[in-house]
């Protein structure tokens, strides 16, 4: 039989038994999802995706810190860099199903004199194309290239779940520094009125209004009012710190846009419904994905049991010299069983451990899907209850400064001590810091909503 009818023979059957594929497929494990994400929270059909965060984040500033950090942030080029390795590796998984044709050039001249007397020459010249392809009889290299397909889509979605993670740390972060930015503002005006206070204190003590005790009582509370600057200023020093950090810098001043008070963020965020949230976490699609490998793996290691074919191929031209090089065909066509008979339950071991490892997955993902939705039921309920916290405080601040008016006006005419208006300013100064900090984490409640829903993924 000639050669290439001897290749068509071997190709041919080598189609036919790598049609087959044994193994369990793979099917999403059951969650018995509710139909809500909570008591009382309305779930509707708009989803939270269809929300670019630039329409969120409107601040012109923020969202140039956010593009930044998109581009320059180390953690997204470390996990640029990562698909790129599984990239390659879904490909060397791929080729590994197809034949592969190597070629082999060479020459050599051999002499041998056994007792030196008869000195023979043995040279050869010899030019081969060789070939090699293991039949996928059970599907193992099929598997072997799903679990490198599932692998690869696992740090696609790990690299978007890392930049939803970003958009909300730069967001976090630049709320964060402009809350300290106003709180530096008010204990400075706050600094200010001390220091008036300490002025009339002493012209009222000079003029024998007063005892000493007002004013010393004034110099305390401006001293213990001043002893805030510094530590502020501290804080906001390494905010920006962690700013630069994620956009992927060393440390630098951080632009301001909008103050925390003029921050146009939507008043409601579109829930959706939770058995869409799946779909819109790339943290949970990155598990699932993790799952599908691992699924893949223990059908590698299945079939791994089984026996492996090897078929092999010589072909070109072979001769001891070189002018009947061109005359001197060559070819060899050979096919190799592998099978496992003795290896004291290895391969069995190799099996329960690939199941182990599955079942571990599977308790993963589970785990985080069951985390996926305490997150979003817990951005919920603090995003609806930010805006209460806020107004609240908002009323403390109005009655706590219509009481230092009065305490003071008090003071003036002698009904009051010292000692009430001082209670007053400190009432007053927490109650501005308290309406700031309400005012920081209604903000950070769409961060996090946002973020928990799915939202901030866009292509780059």
């Amino acid at each position: 039989m000639k050669p290439y009818n001897i290749c068509i023979l071997f190709l041919t059957a080598g189609i036919l038994l790598s049609a087959c594929k044994i193994g369990k497929q793979y099917t999403r494990p059951e969650l018995n999802m509710p139909e809500t994400f909570g008591k009382d929270i309305t779930s509707g059909e708009s989803s939270i995706d269809t929300l670019d965060w630039r329409t969120v984040y409107t601040d012109s500033t923020l969202q140039s810190l956010i593009e930044k950090a998109l581009e320059n942030n180390k953690d997204m080029l470390i996990a640029t860099a990562r698909i790129k390795e599984m990239m390659a590796n879904k490909r060397i998984r791929f080729a590994d199903m197809f034949p592969s044709v190597n070629a082999n050039i060479n020459a050599n001249d051999e002499v041998t004199n056994y007792g030196g007397h008869n000195r023979t020459p043995d040279p050869e010249y010899s030019a081969k194309l060789l070939f090699s392809w293991e039949l996928d009889l059970w599907g193992n290299l099929r598997w072997a290239n799903e679990e490198a397909i599932a692998s690869y889509m696992a740090t696609v979605e790990a690299q978007r779940a890392l930049q939803l993670t970003i958009v909300a740390e730069v967001a976090q972060n630049y709320f964060e520094l402009n809350a300290l930015d106003r709180e530096l503002y008010i204990v400075k005006q706050t600094v200010a009125a001390r220091r008036e206070g300490v002025r009339l204190a002493k012209l009222r003590f000079d003029g024998g209004l007063t005892s000493e005790t007002p004013y010393r009582q004034s110099e305390v509370e401006l001293a213990r009012t001043e002893t805030l600057v510094p530590d502020l200023e501290r804080q906001i020093k390494l905010k920006e710190n962690d700013l630069s950090f994620l956009l992927g810098d060393y440390p630098q001043d951080i632009p301001r846009g909008k103050s925390l008070r003029t921050q146009n963020l939507p008043e409601y965020l579109p829930v959706g419904l939770p058995s869409t949230l799946l779909e819109r976490r790339p943290d949970v699609r990155a598990a699932e994905q993790r799952l599908r490998a691992a699924n893949a793996n223990v059908g590698i290691a299945y079939t791994d049991m089984f026996p492996k074919i090897r078929l092999t191929g010589n072909f070109g031209l072979e001769s001891d010299a070189l002018s009947n090089f061109i005359k001197s065909p060559y070819w060899f066509v050979a096919g190799d069983l592998l099978t496992p008979i003795f290896a004291m339950g290895k391969n069995k071991a190799k099996l329960k451990v690939a199941k182990a490892i599955y079942e571990q997955e599977v308790y993963q993902y589970q785990k985080d899907v069951l985390s996926a939705f305490k997150e979003v039921n817990n951005a919920i309920v603090t995003f609806r209850k930010a805006k209460e916290i806020r107004q609240s405080r908002a009323n403390l601040e109005k009655a706590a400064h219509a009481y230092l008016e009065l305490a003071t006006l008090q003071y003036l005419n002698g009904v009051i001590s010292y000692i009430d208006v001082l209670d007053a300013q400190r009432g007053l100064l927490d109650a501005q810091i308290g309406l700031n900090n309400a005012l920081l984490e209604e903000r950070l409640s769409v961060v996090f909503l946002y973020k928990a829903l799915g939202g901030g993924y866009t292509s780059m």
